[in-house]
């Protein structure tokens, strides 16, 4: 098991209605992580971590939706919003692209989940791995990040 697993893993001991699920294969993109669950690329929850006015945020969303930054920017009342690298996530997050966990993070970032979520009644967050999935309810997830519901996704 991963340090980034087990910390995934020991965030949610405490939930007992909370499982992560292990693939034999990558699943490090919404579409291979639908394949594998046998879900629409939609009900995977990406977690993506940007900088808004060089401090970082996650916005968890859709696996086929897009954020918008520039609505994401009005929305947190910052000038701008870009994507942090692939080096910066890792540094922020303990994650590295491909596994990003809203649980469990290294460092406390705020989080906000974008409405489109809401349409699915189970979403699939990655566990800390790229071939990890965690099933879990849209409320429930913003409940155990105590996240900030946003709506930010063309």
């Amino acid at each position: 098991m991963t340090p980034a697993l087990a910390r995934v893993e020991n965030f949610i001991s405490s939930y007992p209605d909370l499982k992560v699920i292990l693939f034999d294969s990558s699943t490090h993109t919404a579409e291979l992580a639908a394949q594998a669950l046998g879900v629409t690329p939609g009900q995977i929850a990406k977690t993506l971590v940007f900088l808004a006015d060089a401090k970082a945020v996650i916005v968890v969303t859709c696996g086929d939706k897009k954020v918008d930054t520039k609505q994401l920017a009005r929305s947190l009342d910052v000038k701008k919003v870009k994507f942090a690298d692939a080096e910066l996530v890792a540094e922020l997050t303990g994650f590295p692209p491909g596994g990003v966990s809203p649980l469990g993070l290294t460092k406390e970032i705020p989080i906000y989940l974008d409405q489109s979520l809401y349409q699915y009644d189970t979403v699939y967050a990655a566990a800390g791995t790229a071939n990890s999935a965690l099933p879990v309810r849209p409320d429930r997830l913003k409940e155990i990040t105590g996240g900030s519901l946003v709506s930010v996704c063309k």
